[in-house]
C-alpha cells in the first residue's frame, strides 16, 4: 500500500500538482501518497457539481439505487483489503476496521432502499374550505442543490458514505472532502462509484488540504454542507455562510448512567464491561465514546472495580493484530493532548486508578475519579481513551449531571424500569438516549445527531436524505374530488 492515489474530479481520476504523505500512526511506516487537486481543477469539479445538478435530480430512481447497490456489492467484496485500508492510514485495530466497512455496506444499502420510495409525494385535499373546491396538494421534495460533504479522521469510509449514499439517493451532487490523515477509504470509494452509471459531474473526491478550504465552503453553488468533525470548525463553517443550509455532527462528552436499579453482579459486569469497551474503541476517538460514568452511589463503590479490570484487560497495540483492542490515537499529537490533559486533571486533585501512560502515538486506556469539574477532561471531548467515574445519589441528580454539559450527543442509562427510560428520554438533553447500554450505540438507519453545542440537523439515510432536500408544493385546480 504505497502507491500515489489521483483524487476524483466530475468521476474521474485525476493529479494536481502537489502531493503529500499518509502514514501509519502505529508504526510510521507510508500507507500511500496522494495528489492534492489545484485550484483550476477544484473549480472544475464545483462547475461540473452546478452544470449537473438539474439532469441528476431527474435521474430515474432505479438509477440511483443500481449505482447505490453497486457500491453495496463491491465494499463487500473488497472488505478486507479496505479493512487493512482503513487500519494502516488510522490506526484503527483491524477487527473495528472491518466493523466499519460492514457498517458502511449498511448505509448504502439503506439508500439504495430509500431511493426506490422516496419522494412518492403526499396529496393534501384543500376543499377543507370553500376557497378549496376542486384542488389538491401534492408535495414532493426536492434537492436543494449541489453537498459539499466534510469527513473526519475517526470513521474515513463509514462517515463519508454517509454523506455520499444520501446525495446519490436524492440526486444530489456532492463534492467529498475526506480528512488529510485519512483520505485514501475516501478515494477506494470513488473507485466504486466510478463503475456506476451517475452521470459525470455528480459527485467529485478532493484530497484538499484544510488550509483551503474557506473558499470551497464559501462558494455559492455548493449550498448545503454536512459536517462532521470538531465543535470550533464545524460552527465557524456555519457562521461563515448564515445563509447555506448546514448540517453539523460535532463533539460530544457521552455520559453513562448507572442507576441503582442496575444491581446484580450480572448488570454490574456487563455495564462495566461495556463501558470499558467503548471507552476505548478507536482509541476513544469516538463522539459517542464513554467519557463520563455516573454511577448511583449504591452501586458505585462494587462498579469501579469491576470497571478498572475490564479496562485493565484490554489488550493494547499493533492495530494489525486480530486480538489488539485499543490502538494508536491518529497521531502523536492527538497522544500529547490527551496526555497533557490526564495531567493537569491528576494536579488539580483527580485520582489516576490506571493507566495515564503514553508511548508515542499510544495512549493507554485510563481511569480517573475524583474529577475537578473545571478540568479540560471534565467540560470538554477528550477524543481519546479516558474515562472518568463520578458519584451521584438517585436519578434526578444523575440526569442533572449529564445535563451538565455544553455537549449533548447520546447518553446510555443503564436501568431496568420502564417508566425511568421515559423519564430519562424526557428529561436529557441529548439526541439519543440509549436504555441498557453504552451511549456508543448507533444504527446507520436512525436519526443521529446532538443537542446544545453536539451539532445541527440529523444522519441516517433517510434523515440527511430530507436535510439535503426541501418540500415544494404542487397545486391542482379544477379536480372532482
Amino acid at each position: 500500500m504505497t502507491s500515489t492515489h489521483a483524487f476524483w474530479l466530475a468521476g474521474r481520476q485525476a493529479t494536481g500538482e502537489d502531493s503529500f504523505d499518509v502514514t501509519n500512526p502505529w508504526d510510521g511506516r507510508l500507507v500511500g501518497t496522494v495528489s492534492v487537486p489545484t485550484d483550476a481543477q477544484v473549480e472544475e469539479a464545483v462547475a461540473a457539481a452546478h452544470a449537473v445538478r438539474d439532469e441528476f435530480a431527474a435521474t430515474p430512481a432505479h438509477v440511483r439505487a443500481a449505482a447505490l447497490d453497486h457500491v453495496v456489492r463491491r465494499l463487500t467484496e473488497r472488505t478486507e483489503e479496505i479493512a487493512q485500508l482503513i487500519s494502516g492510514e488510522n490506526g484503527k485495530p483491524i477487527k473495528w476496521a472491518r466493523g466499519e466497512v460492514g457498517r458502511a455496506v449498511s448505509v448504502f444499502r439503506f439508500a439504495a432502499e430509500e431511493a426506490r420510495r422516496f419522494n412518492g409525494g403526499d396529496a393534501q385535499r384543500l376543499d377543507t374550505d370553500a376557497g378549496g373546491t376542486g384542488r389538491l396538494a401534492l408535495t414532493r421534495r426536492f434537492p436543494r442543490g449541489p453537498v459539499l460533504g466534510i469527513a473526519p479522521f475517526n470513521f474515513p469510509l463509514n462517515l463519508s458514505a454517509h454523506k455520499v449514499a444520501p446525495a446519490i439517493a436524492v440526486g444530489a451532487p456532492i463534492i467529498l472532502k475526506p480528512a488529510p490523515a485519512t483520505p485514501i477509504s475516501s478515494l477506494i470509494l470513488g473507485e466504486l462509484l466510478a463503475e456506476t452509471d451517475l452521470p459525470a459531474g455528480s459527485w467529485s473526491v478532493l484530497t484538499v488540504p484544510n488550509d483551503r478550504m474557506p473558499a470551497l465552503v464559501k462558494d455559492e453553488r455548493l449550498p448545503v454542507i454536512s459536517f462532521t468533525g470538531s465543535g470550533p470548525v464545524g460552527y465557524s463553517i456555519m457562521e461563515s455562510v448564515p445563509r447555506k443550509h448546514c448540517t453539523l455532527e460535532l463533539g460530544g462528552n457521552g455520559a453513562a448512567v448507572v442507576l441503582g436499579d442496575w444491581a446484580s453482579e450480572e448488570d454490574l459486569d456487563w455495564a462495566a464491561t461495556r463501558i470499558a469497551t467503548f471507552s476505548n474503541y478507536q482509541g476513544g476517538q469516538s463522539c459517542i465514546s464513554v467519557q463520563r460514568v455516573i454511577a448511583d452511589s449504591s452501586v458505585y463503590d462494587r462498579l469501579v472495580p469491576k470497571i478498572v479490570a475490564a479496562v485493565e484487560a484490554l489488550v493494547t497495540g499493533d492495530p494489525s493484530d486480530a486480538a489488539t483492542d485499543v490502538g494508536p490515537l491518529v497521531d502523536e499529537n492527538a497522544a500529547r493532548r490527551v496526555e497533557s490533559w490526564v495531567d493537569e486533571a491528576v494536579e488539580a486533585g483527580a485520582r489516576l486508578l490506571t493507566g495515564g501512560k503514553r508511548d508515542g502515538a499510544t495512549y493507554a486506556p485510563t481511569v480517573l475519579t475524583d474529577l475537578p469539574g473545571t478540568s479540560k477532561i471534565a467540560c470538554e471531548e477528550v477524543f481519546g481513551p479516558v474515562l472518568s467515574v463520578q458519584r451521584t445519589d438517585g436519578e434526578a441528580e444523575a440526569f442533572a449531571a449529564v445535563n451538565s454539559s455544553k455537549y449533548g450527543l447520546q447518553a446510555g442509562v443503564f436501568t431496568h424500569d420502564l417508566q425511568t427510560a421515559f423519564r430519562a428520554h424526557r428529561a436529557l438533553e441529548v439526541g439519543g438516549v440509549v436504555i441498557g447500554d453504552v451511549p456508543s450505540y448507533r444504527a446507520d438507519q436512525m436519526p443521529y445527531g446532538g443537542a446544545k453545542q453536539s451539532g445541527v440537523g440529523r444522519e441516517g439515510v433517510r434523515y440527511a436524505m430530507d436535510d439535503y432536500t426541501y418540500e415544494r408544493v404542487l397545486v391542482l385546480t379544477g379536480l372532482a374530488l
